[in-house]
Parts: structure tokens; C-alpha cells; sequence
């Protein structure tokens, strides 16, 4: 019996500290970087090293991308090779293209926002509808948009479409501390010069592209350095980074798959690279809907989810484990006063010897 109730109480034991130790951690700064996968290299001078990237709206498997060379506004369609299928010229003097947009409708936004020598009283952004057909063209018609800072020039690598509302942002570039987050009008008009609204300071980091995530709380954006995934609202803050890269990049895009980004890297294997949108497993709260004005954001994913379900699980074992233990305690350990006296008698039988005499307290 005494090597029963010791093996019984090892086992209970032993179930619980297994439990315990099938308990997963939380990191305190997210996930590890997952590998970043190559999908292809861009063999034309033209675009060897793009400044914006995005995925199209009507065209399977196809990226427009846009290039800081050149002072003639142009567009370049790329297939899932690298390969330029189209060249869309719009025919604009730009001065310094650094990113490319396109909205819900499907109308491409080219940037001309870069300004290194902060000289420029104004940035341009220009519109043209995605064409329909992937063929060379020139004098594409576009529209333009002139916009200027409140508080003076600034460089800028970064353009943020807002996916429900179309809502523009600017995110500038520093060498130093953080860049700063614009907001341009609701309505942008072409007629005479639109003034952008400082919201906010960026996450620390040289900001050279970003992108909004689809579900417009969350926004990836691409530094020297990393990738950041930014909770957008009132004080819009990373969340979670990747910063195994395989080199430098001045262009993010919506990856082909929900949850991953595409990107460019001008290290030891340039080309274009898809990964995993940056997450940090939470125990979010409900999402809230999307909004023009950045509003407080949820950090939620489906790998949060996944994380949650599988620790409720293991809570359960544990829990389970506990009780087995204590219920192995309780009538196991240790024998009570009468088992011990009923034991005492049955030796007594055994042995032939009388019960001992119950001793009485001395009344005085």
C-alpha cells in the first residue's frame, strides 16, 4: 500500500510538472524573424533599385514599380519573374519619385516627394488610372497634386493610402530620432497648393516606403533597417520588427497572400522578397472599425489566436493535473487515526494479545 500511494503521488506529480513545461512563453518583443523569401530580381538599368512597389488591382501576378532615375514621370509593369511588361509614361518633369501608391479604386499614386537638399517649396503627387491592358504608353493622361509642409521642407520616401477611405498620408524621412507623419486634406484638390497636417512622430527608424495592412489598423513600414509593424492611431507605434533582411530597400508592398509584404534589398542578392507580416502574439481586444482620422488600433493577428487557444488548452492540463495531485493527497496521505487503530486490532487478533485498555481521564 505504501508503494502504491508513493507511485500514485510521482505520477501526479509528475503530470504537472510536464504541463508546466509544456506552457509556451510570451516574448516580451514578438515573434522570431522568420527567413525572407526571394521572389525575383529586376535585371533592367531602369529599375534596378525601386523606390515604390505595389501590387495591381487588375493584373494577376503583376507589380508596378517606380524609380527615383529619370526626370520623366513613368510607371513599370513587372511579372512574377522581374521582367518589364509595360512602360506607362504620364509625361510629368518629376524631380524625385520615391514611392507609389494605388487606392481601392485601382488608381496608381506616383510621388514625387524626395527632397535630400530641402530645398523644395512643394512635393507633387501624381494620379493615373491603372490601365486595363498591360502594353506600352505614352502621355498616359494623370493628374497632379501639389502639397506643402507647415513647418518648412522635408524628405520623404514614404506614401500610406488608407484602403476604406483613400485618405493620404506622408511619412518623412530622418537621419536622426524619428521622421513625422503627414495627413493631407480628405479632398485633395488641383487647384492651387494643398496644406498638409502634421498628425504625428513615425517610429524611430529611417523611413524609406510603407504600406497599410488591409484591414487599415496596422501599417508596415520599411526602414534602413527593418521592417515595423505599426499600430495606427492617435500615436501610431511599432509593435513588432523583422530585422533579419537580407540587405537595405527603398520599397514595401501587399504581398500575394494575406499576411505578407513584399519588399526590395540592395544587399549581396538584390531583388524583390516576401515575408511574413512582423506580429506580436497579444491578448487583443475587438478591432475597431477604419477610420480617416488614425484612431487607437488593435494589435490582434491570427497568430495571437493561435497562441491564445493553445495556452487555454495547456492552462486546462494543468489545472487538471493540480486536482489529480491533491485528490491523490487527500485519501492517500496521511492514514487517519481510525485506519491506524483498525490495523492495530487485526494484529492483536493475529497475535492472540488482548486490546490494550482505553485510558480514562482522572476525575479530581
Amino acid at each position: 500500500m505504501r508503494q502504491l500511494r508513493i507511485a500514485l503521488a510521482l505520477l501526479g506529480a509528475t503530470l504537472f510538472a510536464l504541463a508546466g513545461t509544456a506552457l509556451p512563453t510570451a516574448s516580451a518583443t514578438g515573434t522570431a524573424d522568420p527567413a525572407a523569401k526571394k521572389l525575383f530580381s529586376i535585371n533592367d538599368d531602369r529599375i534596378k533599385h525601386p523606390t515604390g512597389l505595389v501590387k495591381s488591382s487588375k493584373h494577376q501576378g503583376t507589380y508596378w514599380a517606380v524609380s527615383s532615375s529619370g526626370s520623366t514621370g513613368r510607371v513599370f509593369a513587372l511579372d512574377a519573374t522581374g521582367k518589364v511588361q509595360a512602360v506607362f509614361r504620364f509625361g510629368a518633369n518629376v524631380s524625385d519619385v520615391e514611392a507609389l501608391g494605388i487606392d481601392r479604386n485601382g488608381t496608381l499614386y506616383i510621388a514625387d516627394i524626395g527632397d535630400s537638399k530641402l530645398s523644395r517649396a512643394q512635393i507633387e503627387i501624381y494620379t493615373i488610372p491603372e490601365p486595363a491592358s498591360l502594353q506600352d504608353a505614352t502621355n498616359v493622361k494623370y493628374h497632379q497634386y501639389d502639397f506643402k509642409y507647415p513647418d518648412g521642407p522635408h524628405d520623404a520616401e514614404a506614401l500610406l493610402i488608407e484602403p476604406q477611405t483613400s485618405q493620404l498620408y506622408v511619412v518623412t524621412k530622418s537621419s536622426k530620432g524619428a521622421g513625422t507623419i503627414y495627413s493631407a486634406p480628405p479632398a485633395p484638390t488641383r487647384q492651387g497648393t494643398n496644406d498638409l497636417t502634421k498628425l504625428a512622430s513615425a517610429p524611430t527608424g529611417v523611413i524609406t516606403d510603407g504600406t497599410f495592412l488591409p484591414d487599415g489598423q496596422r501599417v508596415v513600414l520599411r526602414t534602413s533597417t527593418d521592417l515595423a509593424t505599426v499600430a495606427w492611431g492617435d500615436n501610431p507605434n511599432a509593435i513588432a520588427r523583422a530585422t533579419a533582411l537580407p540587405g537595405e530597400g527603398g520599397s514595401i508592398a501587399l504581398g500575394a497572400t494575406d499576411g505578407t509584404v513584399v519588399f526590395g534589398a540592395d544587399g549581396t542578392s538584390p531583388g524583390i522578397y516576401e515575408l511574413a507580416v512582423p506580429a506580436k502574439a497579444t491578448t487583443g481586444t475587438k478591432t475597431p472599425g477604419a477610420s480617416a482620422t488614425p484612431k487607437p488600433a488593435s494589435t490582434t493577428d491570427n497568430s495571437s489566436s493561435d497562441t491564445s487557444g493553445k495556452s487555454h488548452n495547456l492552462r486546462w492540463i494543468i489545472i487538471g493535473a493540480a486536482l489529480f495531485a491533491l485528490i491523490i493527497t487527500v485519501f492517500t496521505f496521511p492514514p487517519g487515526r481510525r485506519e491506524r487503530r483498525d490495523r492495530q486490532a487485526e494484529n492483536d487478533r493475529l497475535t492472540g494479545q488482548a486490546p490494550p485498555t482505553p485510558h480514562r481521564r482522572q476525575h479530581s
